[in-house]
């Protein structure tokens, strides 16, 4: 993986490199960012810069026997580690090494919910557990094969529980020439003991632009297709391209006309709304529900007067504008959301979706047309 094939963050890109040129390398770094913003093809970049034979000042030169091997993940001073689901035939991350380098060669960009389709997951729940600790020890304890630095690059240390603290003294006092990149989303839920002892790099989100750039050039959508789909991902290129992939993408026509019925109380045309999505799969109930919150938190805006920080695509303003002018004000708006955040999260859990969508249109109707939502309000699903 070489820095021009990750999509933007120049200036992380420009800034990992001049570490290695001033030779200011720090063994332990945290890439801290959100689902989609290429932190884990950055850190995979890095360290093929790291140990290229012949990098130049841009970048790896893709070409030398170190490049080559990192570029199909099987450099022997490369290790991962990963979040797994154990079994009888799963003890450690190495056991599914081969679904791991598939997954790498088919798409570097990818968040849990793919990993885990790769995987037998049955009902486990995913980790990073203590035999795969003491592995790390292990491996980091040999000297390099072939590279001037061995690189461990552990992806979602959030998985780590207090197993993680194994690794303290290794992290702490590492082997010589020895590298450790975590690749994190939530630095809250990473071991404090971990966190004190990596260097922080932030990697943003990427910017609506680039994201639209890319769609358009690799996909061949066209601009107001791109815009909407990068609104929509918001600045998540994993959720980008799951769009380009979905055949039910054009949302806001159906969410408007949805509050349009919460608002007129038709309480039957809802229903019959409710038996369409209910036969959209669970990948597009989810898009249309995310569709959802993002278009009521740009209502929230210019309800409040911030016209100028609104992001929608031209095709979708007009209907914002005219549902913010005459329809919402800003508490509702806040209620919305929370209905729709609720609703996504159920459905994620495999809620029946009829119920569900007919429960929200209901709620719909109370905040809309009644303007009140009883306090403490939850959702029971069979």
């Amino acid at each position: 993986m070489q820095f021009r094939k990750i999509i933007g963050q120049e200036s992380i890109k420009q800034q990992l490199i001049q570490t290695v040129v001033e030779n200011r390398v720090s063994h332990a770094q945290l890439f801290l960012s959100c689902d989609g913003s290429g932190a884990l093809p950055m850190a995979i970049a890095y360290a093929q810069y790291i140990n290229c034979l012949n990098k130049t000042p841009e970048d790896s030169c893709g070409e030398c026997s170190s490049c080559r091997k990192y570029e199909r993940y099987i450099h022997p001073d490369l290790h991962f580690s990963y979040p797994f689901f154990a079994s009888k035939d799963v003890k450690i991350a190495v056991d599914v090494l081969e679904e791991w380098r598939g997954m790498l060669l088919e798409d570097a960009y990818f968040d849990m919910d793919i990993w885990r389709s790769k995987l037998s997951a049955e009902n486990k729940q995913a980790n990073i557990n203590i035999a795969e600790c003491h592995d790390i020890i292990k491996k980091l304890s040999y000297k390099a094969f072939e590279g001037d630095t061995k690189v461990l690059i552990m992806w979602l240390p959030e998985y780590l529980d207090k197993e993680g603290n194994s690794l303290l003294k290794i992290i702490e006092e590492p082997p010589a020439n020895t590298l450790f990149i975590l690749v994190a989303n939530n630095q809250e839920q990473i071991l404090s003991t971990l966190l004190s002892r990596t260097q922080i790099v932030k990697i943003p989100k990427l910017d609506y632009a680039i994201v639209e750039s890319y769609l358009m050039q690799e996909f061949g959508l066209s601009e107001n297709q791109a815009t909407e789909y990068s609104f929509l991902a918001d600045g998540n290129l994993i959720e980008a391209k799951q769009l380009v992939a979905s055949t039910q993408n054009e949302h806001a026509d159906r969410f408007a006309e949805w509050l349009r019925m919460g608002y007129g109380n038709r309480v039957l045309d809802m229903a019959g709304f409710v038996e369409q999505i209910a036969g959209w799969g669970r990948e597009n109930q989810k898009n249309f529900l995310k569709y959802g919150i993002s278009f009521m938190r740009e209502c929230s805006l210019l309800i409040s007067g911030a016209d100028e920080l609104v992001k929608l695509p031209v095709s979708a303003l007009q209907t914002a504008q005219k549902l913010s002018k005459h329809v919402l004000d800003l508490s509702m708006a806040d209620a919305i959301i929370s209905e729709l955040e609720k609703a996504h999260y159920h459905i994620e859990r495999n809620a029946n979706p009829k119920i569900l969508f007919l429960d929200v249109s209901l709620q719909l109707v109370k905040i809309i047309k009644f303007k009140t939502l009883p306090k403490g309000t939850q959702y029971i699903y069979n």
